[in-house]
């Protein structure tokens, strides 16, 4: 026996040790009963017998059954069969019978930038099930042929029995364990801690097969799709999942918010890979982001160096047609920003994890569309993760993101969802060629020629379409043209900017401050210098005039916008740069520093007049803004009231809960609730006597619009401090401003979204921070 297929054996050996782990800690509890009761005097222990055991064993095995109890989670896509794209199906058989495995069950395109193959695995992993392929639309619209071959065949490669046949158990198992792992260190579940110990012991006895079993997936996708192709794919699927998340947090999350969705999320995606060539090759400099504790792939330099040798050949070389200089020995795609083929030199944050409708957020993993925090971020409206399975690059297969109009690639062919922009074709992809196949096994000297992967699916705007409907649902979103959703996404930021704003000047001159003409007064009659020197008392008189500039460049801005004699200049490389409506310069900013001196206002007011800005004209009737979900708890208790809790980046929407046993509903509810965003407005001025001190103005306090069932949503700007309970049971006392608070504890059978309680513990170190 070898020394992997050992490795392999240990490993499925440590993975049965759970199942004994846990019926050892029930025989213990149970044991320790029958000593209670046999001491006990038989009567007592007759009518003790009953709820003591139901007290310890039963509550023991009930949390036993929740730390390893998962649902099956599918990801947001549109299947697509063998009719449908027989070429791509035809590019599956191939990886599967190189891997030395069946064919999956199943292939469904997915939003995110991943390759998973998902298994229906029950008992840690120890039983296998249907097997499905779960391939990401920036894949198809992004990569050649070659790339997508190294891709399928490495996940597929995880099944084989090449490395003994306990592997593909091994492998179940290491991914299943993994799932649950972060369930172990949350909550109150008493089971948990015997769990996480075995955990940390299984991973170490673990360690030495995951990593010869990504080595040789590695090694599989190098025979059947050629080395440079192989080496092209580990290094650019991180980074286009990272430009992924840049788009969804920059371009896409604002306008979803703001209660729009673009007409066409993938076209903007690839519009973006094409004009963002710069953070291509910073992303790709910059390596993929740290690995988590559970992920099985070894580091990206070791696993380069490991396809060396084969790489020799290819390197300094007769290197194929299409590829870029040779890096650290192996050959490169071509650094062009070329959207059809390979992916340009890259750059980019994230939001790990599956994301949902609104991704961005993300503090913890975007619940929402467009995230990003992705929210490492991110979460697609619907998306769950499968059962088993994890991304060549270490991603999760269901983000998604809002908008895309009919974006034109650098060659000048129109490129709409799901359809590769091309450039020049000799020079984008890893190992180009004139005539690639689907089929075959590469060689070193003998790559397979390769070809758009766009060409996979006889469809694929079609396919992005059907698609960007299951994965970034409109939820009653406005759908615009690009432009459109970019313009409304900024004036919706600078209102947001501006509502805050005011609201604390508001505060501070114990008036009504609503708009721009408003705020110039203030300028002119010097009681905007006074109350911005209350608000930033420890600034210095210059910083002091800068922030006053700022705030009338923002209301000057928004008025020109209003008044309709400013719009929205849009670039995809660049910052949105505010114009005229015949495209001439616009300066502002100038306007704003002359309108900070009292001597000039009258002057200022003039000139606004002449260009046609009405200092005091109303913003537009704009969709309700949704709430960005971070992450979701349910079962906690509010105020010893059953209550599920979902994080938003505008405060707590808190659900009331469904009785016990009704855990899973309670996550539907919620994860329903999330994708579709929590739709809020803001809190109404209400009428005052001349003199008196306003109340929150509009933007200080968001509600809830239509509450329903009882619903409460408590925003950030309404908590007054927030207070962590001391003792082993964890709880937080929420203050609210005016009086009242609100206190939650988890109870035992708390369960959470995925990144419930990283999002609540980054809002409650936030909240601590600032309050």
């Amino acid at each position: 026996m070898s020394n992997d297929a050992r490795a392999a054996a240990r490993s499925a050996a440590a993975l049965a040790g759970f199942p004994i782990v846990a019926g050892l800690q029930l025989a213990v509890v149970l044991g320790v009963l029958w000593t209670v009761l046999k001491l006990l005097p038989a009567d007592i222990a007759l009518r003790a017998g009953v709820p003591l055991s139901m007290a310890t064993f039963g509550a023991l095995g009930y949390a036993t059954w929740r730390a390893v109890h998962t649902r099956r989670r599918v990801p947001a896509g549109v299947a697509v069969t063998r009719a449908d794209a027989p070429d791509l199906w035809a590019l599956v058989d191939g990886a599967a019978s190189a891997a030395g495995v069946t064919a999956p069950a199943g292939l469904t395109v997915v939003a995110d930038a991943a390759v998973v193959v998902g298994e229906r695995t029950r008992a840690f992993g120890l039983l296998g099930g249907r097997r499905d392929l779960y391939l990401g639309l920036p894949l198809l619209q992004a990569w050649d042929t070659a790339r997508l071959r190294a891709a399928v065949a490495h996940e597929l490669a995880h099944g084989s029995a090449g490395l003994g046949r306990w592997a593909p158990l091994a492998y179940r198992g290491r991914v299943a364990v993994g799932r649950l792992a972060p369930r172990w260190g949350r909550g109150r579940n008493p089971a948990a801690a015997v769990f996480r110990a075995y955990a940390r012991l299984y991973r170490r006895w673990d360690a030495p097969f995951s990593r010869a079993q990504e080595l040789a997936a590695d090694r599989v996708a190098a025979r059947f799709a050629g080395t440079p192709a192989a080496v092209a794919a580990l290094r650019d699927l991180p980074v286009l999942a990272g430009m992924q998340r840049l788009f969804h947090a920059e371009y896409v999350g604002p306008g979803w918010q703001a209660g729009h969705v673009p007409e066409d999320v993938f076209g903007g995606f690839l519009r973006v890979l094409a004009a963002r060539a710069e953070d291509v090759a910073i992303l790709r400099a910059r390596g993929p982001e740290p690995a988590g504790a559970w992920d099985t792939h070894p580091p990206l330099a070791e696993r380069l160096a490991a396809l060396q040798p084969a790489a020799e050949p290819a390197v300094g070389g007769a290197s194929t047609p299409g590829a870029g200089p040779a890096v650290d020995g192996a050959t490169m795609p071509a650094a062009e920003p070329a959207v059809g083929g390979a992916l340009s030199p890259g750059a980019g944050p994230a939001v790990d994890g599956a994301t949902m409708p609104a991704a961005e957020p993300a503090v913890g993993g975007a619940l929402t569309p467009g995230a990003g925090p992705a929210v490492d971020g991110a979460a697609t409206p619907g998306a769950d993760q499968p059962d088993s399975g994890a991304a060549v690059g270490g991603e999760d297969p269901s983000t998604a993101e809002p908008p895309a109009g009919d974006p034109v690639a650098p060659g000048g062919r129109p490129a709409g969802a799901g359809q590769a922009a091309a450039a020049e074709p000799p020079d984008a992809a890893v190992g180009q060629g004139p005539d690639g196949g689907a089929a075959g096994t590469a060689t070193p000297d003998r790559p397979v020629p390769a070809e758009a992967a766009d060409e996979l699916v006889p469809d694929l705007p079609g396919l992005g379409r059907a698609l960007q409907a299951v994965a970034f649902p409109s939820h009653g979103r406005t759908e615009v043209g690009w432009d459109d959703f970019l313009s409304v996404a900024r004036t919706a930021e600078m209102e947001r900017e501006a509502e805050a704003a005011l609201a604390t000047v508001a505060r501070a001159v114990g008036a009504a401050v609503p708009d721009a003409e408003r705020v110039l007064e203030l300028a002119a009659d010097g009681r905007l210098r006074t109350a911005a020197a209350t608000i930033f008392p420890g600034l210095s008189p210059e910083e002091t005039a800068d922030r006053i500039v700022d705030l009338l460049s923002l209301m000057l801005a928004l008025a020109a916008l209003r008044s309709g004699v400013a719009r929205w200049r849009h670039s995809w490389t660049g910052t949105a740069e505010l114009v005229a409506r015949d495209g001439t310069f616009l300066n502002l900013t100038d306007v704003a520093a002359a309108a900070a001196d009292p001597e000039q206002a009258e002057a200022v007011r003039a000139y606004l007049a002449r260009i046609g800005v009405d200092l005091a004209a109303p913003g537009d009737e704009r969709p309700a803004a949704r709430a960005q979900a971070l992450g979701g708890l349910v079962n906690l208790s509010a105020d010893g009231e059953r209550t599920d809790l979902l994080v938003t980046d505008l405060g707590f929407l808190l659900v009331p809960g469904l009785p016990r046993g009704r855990g899973a509903e309670a996550k539907r509810r919620l994860t329903e609730i999330a994708a579709g965003g929590v739709p809020v407005s803001p809190a109404t001025r209400p009428q005052r006597a001349p003199g008196s001190a306003p109340e929150a103005p509009a933007g200080a306090v968001a509600t809830v619009d239509a509450p329903a069932d009882g619903r409460r949503f408590v925003p950030f700007a309404a908590v007054a401090a927030v207070t962590t309970l001391p003792g082993r049971r964890r709880g937080w006392v929420i203050g609210l401003h005016g009086g009242g608070s609100l206190t939650l504890r988890p109870s035992l059978d708390t369960d959470e979204l995925p990144g419930g309680w990283t999002a609540w513990e980054d809002a409650v170190a936030f909240l601590t921070g600032t309050r």
